[in-house]
């Protein structure tokens, strides 16, 4: 059987939220935090709240540690370089529909 979780992307959680929703302990999200992985809103980790990309970088960095055996700052980085291609392909297609209607061509 299938479970799974809709989260908006403006959803907020706290620490022991995301703790439940990755099956990860607290100190395993602190780690995250400490190596920028994840960044909290609020000072503590008791007053901490993550907002729903937080889920998606900490499940992104579990499964490269896993599968690939990536360590914690090399998944950092390898999430920023992934956020950045991601942007790209974004722009990218923005400049593809802008080209589209002003040439009627698609580019190739």
């Amino acid at each position: 059987m299938l479970t799974g979780e809709l989260l908006e992307a403006e959803a907020e959680m706290s620490l022991a939220q995301l703790c439940r929703a990755c099956k990860l302990s607290e100190a395993e999200i602190v780690n995250l935090v400490e190596e920028g992985i994840i960044d909290p809103m609020g000072h503590k980790p008791e007053v901490w709240r993550f907002q729903s990309i937080s889920l998606r970088r900490v499940r992104i960095t579990c499964n490269l540690q896993q599968e690939l055996g990536v360590n914690t700052p090399g998944a950092a980085l390898a999430l920023d370089l992934l956020e950045e291609l991601e942007e790209l392909r974004t722009r990218l297609r923005r400049l593809e529909s802008q080209t589209i209607a002003i040439t009627g061509n698609r580019l190739d």
